[in-house]
């Protein structure tokens, strides 16, 4: 593969992409929905192909793993962004200057943008459909573990895309080795944006060697804090939530802090976890709590290394703090910026997490697994960042998309 030419001509789809109005990316969105059930056989034959080559036991695995129930999800979302009102073209400010120059700041696509990701082939169609809506092409770079899924996918997708006459270079899947992730990251000349999704190891890469301006959307270390003043049906229902609903993905639940006033109650909250065969690793005072309540095989005294780990699997740290400060504390040390929640029925406590934790996504009396860009209502997502500059949390249309400023004049010149 010649990468410069390839890259040069998705960056040509992508500027005519910007001729197409918006009913007929929604008619391709929906037609993909479409297709992709069709397809569907085909789509999980090749995606067992992938799962063959990976150990069950592998965290990614389920990540990897596609169902007819997730292309359900998939052709639902393919769809929904379809729903939704474009954009591009929203004029974010607009004023007249005294001299009568007229200023409107209006949102326009990025151009090309690049997606480095591991192990998760609904990322393909999800990078794909809000790449679409958004007005720009896209530059697939998937890993090794999941090329056949989506070889499938970006196949099924450039069938529709010549269906409506549209260049299938709109999206691209480039090889999956190493060196063309490499030449990728110094392709600045073509690609407006890369954003990684995987590993903190392969987050970590891109931001060392990337000359493409990058969004970081990081390792997902969260943690629930559970307050002197929490109700406990609540907690454990929460803290159940957020660890068991999916452990691969990154807003699933790290470690648990209990306030110390609150021991006797952590056997009813961590009682729900038993049933999917949670391994927990409990500092001194947590273990003496769980001793006698909690299986011994699935309790383990916590190292320091427990801490600050994303576990992506049925694991989860305990530890026990004096104050919602100790708590903040450690947050701070061990937190990845992703998504922190809080139990409790004291507003003032409350209220005080909300504005110091420093996360994307902060929440009072809910888990951490809410923290999805389907779930906030954006459509689907490319990622959740947990950085500060131009987007923060579910990177869906909207954090997607830039702006330029158009100025309207009548001659005027400056002095």
């Amino acid at each position: 593969m010649d990468l410069e030419q390839t890259l040069s001509a998705v960056r040509d789809a992508g500027r005519r992409l910007l001729a197409v109005d918006d009913a007929k990316i929604n008619d391709i969105l929906r037609a993909v929905a479409d297709k992709a059930l069709e397809q569907a056989p085909f789509i999980l034959s090749e995606n067992r192909k992938d799962l063959e080559r990976m150990d069950p036991e592998n965290p990614k695995y389920d990540r990897l793993r596609l169902t007819d129930a997730r292309l359900q999800e998939i052709a639902s979302g393919l769809r929904h962004v379809a729903s939704l009102p474009s954009p591009l073209g929203r004029v974010l400010k607009e004023r007249t200057l005294p001299n009568g120059l007229h200023l409107r700041r209006v949102s326009v696509p990025f151009g090309v943008i690049g997606i480095i990701y591991e192990a998760r082939p609904n990322v393909s169609f999800d990078v794909f459909s809000l790449c679409l809506k958004a007005g720009s092409a896209c530059v697939l770079k998937g890993g090794s573990d999941a090329d056949c899924s989506n070889r499938a996918i970006v196949s099924l997708i450039h069938d529709v895309l010549r269906c409506f006459g549209l260049d299938t270079r709109l999206v691209e899947l480039l090889p999956s080795d190493h060196e063309t992730t490499a030449r990728l990251l110094r392709a600045d000349r073509y690609v407006d944006l890369l954003i990684p999704r995987g590993s903190n190891r392969l987050i970590q890469f891109v931001k060392q060697n990337a000359t493409v301006p990058i969004i970081e959307t990081g390792a997902g270390i969260c943690h629930c804090y559970f307050d002197r003043a929490g109700d406990t049906a609540m907690g454990a229902a929460i803290v159940n939530n957020a660890k068991t609903r999916r452990v691969s993905v990154c807003n699933a639940l790290d470690c648990l802090l209990i306030h110390a006033d609150r021991l006797a109650d952590l056997p009813s909250l961590c009682a729900p976890l038993q049933q999917s065969n949670v391994l927990v690793y409990a500092d001194e005072p947590a273990l003496a709590a769980l001793s006698g309540h909690y299986p011994p095989s699935l309790l383990q005294p916590a190292t320091a290394d427990n801490y600050g780990t994303e576990f992506l699997d049925y694991k989860m740290a305990i530890r026990t703090v004096a104050s919602l400060d100790e708590a903040l504390n450690h947050i701070r040390r061990y937190g990845s910026r992703h998504s922190e929640s809080i139990v409790t029925d004291d507003r003032v406590c409350a209220d005080r997490f909300l504005r110091e934790v420093d996360a994307a996504c902060v929440y009072h009396n809910a888990p951490t697994s809410f923290t999805d860009g389907g779930q906030f209502g954006l459509g689907a997502e490319i990622g959740i960042s947990t950085q500060k500059l131009h987007a923060r949390g579910p990177m869906a249309l909207e954090e997607i998309t830039t702006y330029k400023w158009l100025i309207e004049g009548d001659g005027q010149t400056r002095n």
